[in-house]
């Protein structure tokens, strides 16, 4: 459990800052399982709102215009909405995935 921490003041607790200095306003949110294979859209997309992605259990592939980005558990990555992108499951595990839609400041 790397970059875990004990904030001061607590006891058998264990936290990660998953994303700093985001400057941006959240919208809203969605948690989703990918089966797998699973994943979209396809083709890839675009749109006004960025892509806070944070991995809950499994892996997922954030294929973008010029590049695929792995994520394990835990681990995050924000997404400009004018970056082509999707999510997809390319293990044989099931995947948990938080979706947090966001607007630049």
């Amino acid at each position: 459990m790397s970059d875990f921490i004990t904030p001061p003041g607590h006891m058998k607790f264990q936290a990660k800052m998953l994303a700093t200095d985001l400057n941006a306003t959240i919208l809203d949110s969605a948690v989703a399982y990918v089966e797998p294979g699973g994943g979209g859209p396809a083709p890839s997309h675009t749109h006004e709102k960025d892509h806070l992605f944070i991995v809950v259990d499994g892996c997922a592939t954030i294929k973008l215009e010029n590049e695929s980005v792995v994520l394990k558990k835990d681990e995050t990555l924000y997404v400009k909405g004018a970056v082509e992108h999707s999510v997809w499951n390319e293990t044989n595990q099931s995947l948990k995935i938080i979706k947090i839609n966001c607007i630049h400041k």
